[in-house]
């Protein structure tokens, strides 16, 4: 009779059963089936025993360095919650440093990253750059541009809202970006056709199109913020699903959006060069913009630079440090880096031009914003109730006034036509008291401002949504 290697055997054999067996089994069984003995066939299956998982860490087993600091109760609150979320994260296995910026806020239930939050980690963690990979500021100078007419050149070129460009509108990327997705087994699929179809778009949110004068020079600029669009967010799911295995066989109790991919792996090596060509993606995708937006207005571009805030940077001692909202503050942060980084605050206030400090207890990140003390839908109630708005919320008429006091003097515009009340200097901290923070903990320099003259929005896009207009009859 023919001897077979059966799961019994192997629980026989003091192995642990798990999904792992399958494997295990039928290498074993091959074994025997060349001739093999059945020490010799235990032996293979074995090796396919996962090694011992990884046990969380205590809560202060790693320093969380706080440069923010509450200025009233609703900051107190938020800086309350932020600490906690943070002192769960830390317990994950591979994570070494943490560092929270002046402007973090929560993102998720305790344990996920706050926004403004910055983790050194052995490992890549896709839930710690989200969703929005990438997400990034850019600017360029346009010395003889009136900034209205730069403006309307803008607002006639770009594309807010849910969705990309139709076809027939559609702009490609350059051919080295198009070959990179193609070479990656992460990107090539899905990915490649979102990448075509959001291409020279800006997506919604807190994303915007923003023109001033430069402080220095008087000089019109345009500012840019926005992510990868539907390429990243697809990324992000292929990665948040390949991290997750790793999850399961090296640490189960880590928190699911605390996953890693281990860099020594093929998945990692695959994951880091898909995100280095999302990354060359999203900068393209704030160019195109930029310079659809001269050409429409027959004007040059004098300089430029960009930088993201929603990333994973490789420093030299080999860690990957993943900034979610938190704006790169050290040397060579990237081969294209330059010395200036861009930290935009409302649509009222200057936009902030400034030099990192490589603070250490920042471990080399600023700000990215001005961030938020409570969430959209909670800033929302409160704008009602200091309106007198029924049920039904803010009317026209509460938000014009809204606008009118918030926006006077800049010309502002939502892209879809209605008003976003969430996304209105209200909803933000205090900016001078983050620009303070940033001043007072030594995260970055500002040396140059963009004065604001207007910007541009995706706006309320869902204000006519069937869903909408149903529930309102």
């Amino acid at each position: 009779m023919t001897q077979v290697v059966s799961g019994q055997d192997l629980i026989d054999a003091g192995m642990s059963q798990g999904k792992w067996f399958r494997d295990a089994l039928e290498a074993a069984n091959k074994v025997l089936g060349a001739g093999g003995t059945m020490d010799g066939a235990l032996e293979v299956a074995r090796s396919f025993q996962p090694g011992p998982t990884l046990a969380l860490r205590s809560e202060n087993d790693i320093e969380i360095y706080s440069n923010i600091r509450a200025e009233n109760a609703f900051e107190q609150d938020n800086v309350e919650k932020v600490n906690a979320t943070m002192r769960a994260l830390v317990r994950t296995p591979v994570v070494r440093a943490a560092a929270i910026m002046p402007d973090a806020c929560p993102a998720g239930p305790v344990g996920t990253i706050p926004v403004g939050g910055v983790v050194a980690s052995e490992g890549i963690h896709p839930g710690m750059h989200s969703a929005d990979i990438c997400c990034s500021m850019a600017i360029s100078i346009f010395p003889d541009a009136d900034p209205k007419a730069l403006l309307d050149a803008v607002h006639a070129v770009t594309h807010f809202g849910p969705g990309g460009r139709p076809r027939g509108a559609q702009i490609k990327p350059s051919e080295a970006t198009l070959s990179a997705f193609q070479q990656n087994a992460y990107l090539r699929d899905g990915a490649l056709s979102a990448g075509i179809e959001h291409f020279a778009t800006q997506g919604d949110g807190n994303h915007f199109a923003y023109v001033g004068t430069m402080k220095s020079t008087g000089e019109t600029a345009l500012v840019t913020h926005h992510g990868s669009r539907a390429p990243g967010a697809r990324l992000y799911a292929t990665g948040m699903k390949v991290a997750n295995r790793f999850r399961e066989q090296l640490s189960p109790q880590t928190h699911r959006e605390n996953a890693w991919i281990p860099a020594d792996t093929e998945e990692g090596d695959l994951y880091w060069s898909a995100l280095q060509t999302i990354r060359q993606w999203t900068k393209e995708n704030h160019y195109a913009l930029h310079d659809m937006a001269a050409e429409k207005l027959g004007a040059k571009v004098a300089d430029r630079f960009w930088n993201e805030h929603n990333f994973v940077f490789r420093k030299s001692d080999g860690l990957f440090y993943h900034g979610k909202g938190a704006t790169p503050a050290f040397d060579k942060w990237a081969e294209d880096a330059t010395d200036l980084t861009i930290i935009p605050l409302n649509m009222a206030e200057p936009i902030l031009i400034v030099r990192g400090s490589n603070a250490a207890h920042g471990l080399g990140f600023s700000p990215h914003g001005a961030g938020r003390d409570i969430s959209r839908s909670a800033h929302m109630r409160r704008l009602a109730e200091e309106y007198g708005a029924d049920a039904r919320g803010l009317s026209p008429n509460h938000l014009a006034a809204i606008l009118e006091k918030e926006t006077t003097g800049l010309d502002v515009r939502f892209f879809s036509g209605f008003a976003d009340a969430s996304e209105l200097p209200s909803a933000y901290k205090s900016a001078a008291n983050v620009r303070a923070q940033i001043e007072s903990y030594g995260l970055a320099e500002v040396v140059d401002e963009v004065i604001p003259y207007g910007s541009i929005m995706a706006g309320d896009w869902q204000q006519n949504a069937p869903w909408r207009n149903k529930r309102r009859k």
